[in-house]
């Protein structure tokens, strides 16, 4: 256990004096809410004399007791609001000292409350509950960081800072984020609106809400690192999956024609304001379609999240104002390179591939085949210029095991990725449903494994076997809800969208020890 603090001991201390006094610091008892701190700013009005039955509940933000009267602050989940209490009114008959121990000493902001009473508004035009009953429902043990104001004294302006900026504590502790800045909850409520509407969008059109192993004895899907683990009745290794994307196909093999998954994939790798270890992603696939569909999809449903979020198509996200209105930008990947580098590789071979780069100042180690050297001159060069949203097709067939080979161009594949503020949102294919071209597809991967390649994917037999039964041409997404979420709610990280972002264990400080007096 870690040291306690004065406040903390004082704290534990009070809990011990409420026991005495017969009080249960942690009630069992239910407590009836009626109204929300926000419902009653925003619809209570004197000359109705409406709201003269609230009950409420949620944290003692701030007390100020005045002889027999007190002022305090109650935050529920839609804001705070003011509290007139009144001894009398509270204890009455002879026996004050209940009130003057639990209220006036007892009671500590961050505590849990309940209160019953009528709204009315204080001579300052404040809306208050006068409150008739007050019961403790949770002591706290630990005092919240206190937000403090000092003025500013050039310009005379109060500001406001507090003990909770520093962005470790406030993804190591959520919990406290959140109550001390409430505006934290709004990201996340949009983030859940943000997957509503994808989720209508989708079943509005037919497509059915699947869920598909996240345990899988073999990872695919995607180039990724993945997380081992190992079952101990079957005494087998298994993956945490890094994609859905294999099992999803054989559910249209299966015969659906439209099922997608929200969920968690985990990828063993580095960590960034991009990158969480686990992440969620949303793939779809849908039978009888290719990727110029797909492309179509993806640009009216985030327009419509757009919307959804925020009544228009324009985002604001950092300095960038970006519009999601149809239609987006498109480039094929060697336009794209082609645009912002001045040279057209399209041609080029391995050995050409590397000079290219080299003279472009991006970085190669030698494990890295044509594909992996065109994607990092792409990642230096073009995708963070690519600010408004902006469709990348056609990539070279090595990058896209699972693609279909393009049915215009050799050596390229039918698949398009979404960029936005920099960074990719989605990636799709017209799937490959060919099994022998499949096959071949992941050998060759295994060579890549061979060279060094911690990212080259392994053969899966029973995902080829059931492409042999046949796949219909079908159409296949994933889109990071983590990133469009970061785009949706102007948050600088990704650990800003993820309620408990993944973290270095944490180092608990040691308590110094007090220098002796000499």
């Amino acid at each position: 256990m870690h040291h306690l603090s004065e406040q903390e001991i004082l704290r534990r201390q009070k809990l011990d004096d409420l026991k005495a006094l017969g009080i249960n610091p942690y009630p069992s008892e239910l407590f009836d809410v009626n109204f929300s701190a926000q419902e009653i700013h925003d619809n209570y009005h004197p000359e109705l004399n409406n709201f003269q039955e609230v009950s409420l509940a949620g944290r003692l933000m701030s007390s100020r007791v005045m002889g027999k009267a007190s002022f305090a602050e109650l935050m529920d989940s839609s804001g705070r609001i003011q509290l007139y209490v009144n001894r009398d009114e509270i204890c009455p008959g002879e026996d004050k000292t209940l009130y003057n121990s639990v209220f006036k000493k007892l009671l500590d902001l961050g505590d849990f409350i309940g209160v019953k009473g009528y709204v009315f508004k204080t001579q300052v035009g404040e809306t208050s509950i006068h409150v008739k009953e007050l019961v403790l429902l949770a002591k706290a043990l630990r005092p919240l960081p206190v937000v403090k104001t000092k003025k500013d004294e050039a310009t005379g302006e109060e500001i406001t800072y507090d003990a909770f900026t520093d962005p470790e504590q406030r993804y190591r502790q959520r919990y406290v984020d959140m109550v001390v800045n409430p505006q934290v909850r709004e990201t996340f409520i949009k983030r859940t609106q943000l997957v509503q509407a994808m989720r209508n969008y989708l079943n509005d059109k037919g497509y059915l809400e699947v869920e598909t192993p996240i345990l899988q004895p073999l990872y695919g899907g995607a180039a990724a690192r993945p997380f081992k683990t190992h079952h101990n009745t079957l005494d087998m290794s298994l993956y945490l999956r890094i994609a859905k994307e294999l099992y999803l196909k054989r559910l249209i093999v299966g015969g659906f024609d439209g099922v997608y998954e929200f969920g968690k994939d985990f990828r063993n790798e580095g960590m960034s304001r991009f990158h969480n270890p686990e992440f969620t992603q949303m793939e779809l696939y849908v039978a009888y379609k290719d990727y110029n569909w797909m492309m179509d999809l993806v640009e009216e449903m985030v327009e419509r999240v757009a919307m959804a979020l925020h009544g228009k198509t324009e985002v604001q996200v950092g300095d960038n104002l970006i519009n999601f209105q149809r239609p987006w930008q498109r480039y094929t990947m060697f336009e794209a390179i082609e645009k912002f580098t001045g040279v057209a590789i399209g041609e080029m071979d391995e050995a050409a591939l590397r000079e290219t780069a080299t003279k472009l100042h991006v970085g190669l180690d030698p494990s890295m085949g044509k594909s992996k050297i065109i994607d990092e001159i792409f990642g230096e060069h073009v995708e963070p210029k690519l600010i408004q949203p902006t469709f990348i097709t056609d990539y070279p067939v090595e990058m896209s095991p699972l693609a279909k080979k393009h049915r215009d161009h050799t050596g390229l594949v039918e698949r398009f990725e979404a960029i936005c503020n920099g960074k990719e949102i989605c990636n799709a294919f017209s799937e490959l449903n060919d099994p022998i071209d499949q096959r071949q597809r992941f050998e060759d991967q295994l060579e890549l494994g061979k060279r060094g390649d911690t990212e080259a994917m392994v053969l899966d037999e029973d995902f080829l076997r059931a492409l042999e039964y046949g796949m219909p041409p079908t159409a296949g997404l994933g889109i990071g809800i983590d990133r469009l979420s970061m785009i949706m709610t102007n948050s600088h990280s990704i650990q800003d969208v993820l309620f408990f972002p993944q973290m270095r264990p944490e180092v608990v400080a040691q308590d110094k020890a007090q220098p002796s007096a000499s």
